[in-house]
């Protein structure tokens, strides 16, 4: 398993996009082996991705529930045990291991290592062959954006760069799971996106800070995606009192412009 800081860089070809455009889904807590997983969903998801050449897709964990006996979980509840969800999910992400760009884990998957020093997400990534592109607890990747000029070569377009992690805390409501993912986005200089999942409540929205460098103060922008989940109301959240939380597709769409300006954006539909 590689370290956390080595970053993940991903080389994409648009030059048969019409807009040369491309977009990432994040797949964040879909909490398979659950009673409320919505399956639906998680189909269409996986379709739209698979469907579109120009779609790829970031796991960002929870991907399986993972209920042991100590855990907060009713083990009892599930619909699958431990080992056939990690067996559910292999066999789901198989026609998608060409467009998975990055992998993190997620709370639910570090009950296994944290117990028995087992990764289900990891296991699953190396037996898809991408385990290169999996980081237990942050992913700095790069997407570079290539395009053949002279049809013998390909040539870098631009980049954007990520960092992806799966999340902690955010209570009950969107501003105090905004106020903490938007501190830690500070922390990280050069990014263009953050992405993370957990408070499965889905969000988004642009932060910017200012830079001193090179003599110039500069303000630099990124961009803030919290991904939904795909678990229906239901189970631990009534028990808790919590409130029901929406569900969206997130999309990151990079797009590069003929003169020179490149541009993302994020929509959570």
């Amino acid at each position: 398993m590689l370290n956390d800081f080595i970053p993940v860089v991903n080389r994409l070809r648009v030059e048969d996009h019409p807009e040369k455009q491309l977009t990432i889904i994040p797949l964040a807590d879909a909490h398979y082996g659950s009673k409320e997983f919505n399956e639906v969903r998680w189909t269409n998801t996986l379709k739209r991705i698979q469907d579109d050449p120009h779609c790829f897709c970031v796991l960002v964990g929870d991907l399986i529930d993972n209920g042991l006996k100590n855990s907060l979980t009713n083990v009892y509840d599930a619909t699958a045990s431990p080992l056939e969800q990690k067996e559910w999910l292999r066999n789901e992400l198989k026609p998608l291991a060409p467009k998975i760009l990055a992998a993190v884990g997620g709370n639910h998957e570090r009950r296994t290592a944290r117990e028995v020093d087992q990764d289900p997400l990891y296991d699953v990534m190396l037996h898809l062959g991408i385990e290169d592109k999996y980081r237990p607890n942050i992913c700095f990747m790069q997407v570079r954006l290539v395009y053949d000029t002279s049809k013998e070569r390909n040539k870098q377009r631009c980049e954007w760069s990520f960092a992806i992690t799966h999340g902690n805390g955010g209570g009950q409501y969107i501003g105090s799971s905004a106020n903490r993912v938007q501190t830690f986005g500070m922390a990280i200089e050069g990014i263009d996106c953050l992405i993370t999942g957990h408070t499965h409540k889905p969000l988004t929205f642009p932060a910017a800070k200012l830079v001193f460098e090179h003599g110039a103060v500069l303000r630099k922008q990124f961009v803030v995606a919290v991904a939904s989940s795909f678990l229906d109301y239901g189970g631990y959240p009534v028990q808790k009192l919590m409130t029901p939380t929406a569900q969206t597709t997130t999309e990151i769409t990079m797009t590069y412009y003929t003169d020179g300006v490149k541009k993302i954006k994020v929509t959570q539909d």
